[in-house]
């Protein structure tokens, strides 16, 4: 049986010195850890907004970029996952290993 891309999903290969997290379960658990941590982000900039304290932000703003891409990684990837699966059951394929 041949899966479509749609289908694989995201890469199971786990080629890696960590077996990576591909199953939509574990996607979102990083997606919600993510979006937590976005969040404490986005509070401790509306503090210093309140605090008026803008100099930390230009001690930190490499800190932005490097949580907002793994942020969006994490949902994307949880996305594509989460289809593939809805299509591996509509034609009652099993999950694949490798």
């Amino acid at each position: 049986m041949g899966y479509t891309p749609a289908e694989y999903g995201v890469r199971k290969d786990g080629r890696s010195l960590v077996k990576p997290v591909n199953s939509s379960g574990g996607l979102l658990f990083l997606a919600i850890l993510l979006t937590a941590c976005l969040g404490g982000l986005v509070y401790g900039v509306v503090q210093a907004a309140l605090t008026d304290q803008w100099h930390i932000l230009g001690e930190v703003w490499w800190v932005f970029p490097a949580c907002l891409f793994p942020f969006l990684a994490a949902w994307a990837s949880y996305l594509k996952e989460r289809k593939a699966e809805k299509l591996r059951k509509a034609r009652n394929l099993p999950r694949p290993v490798d």
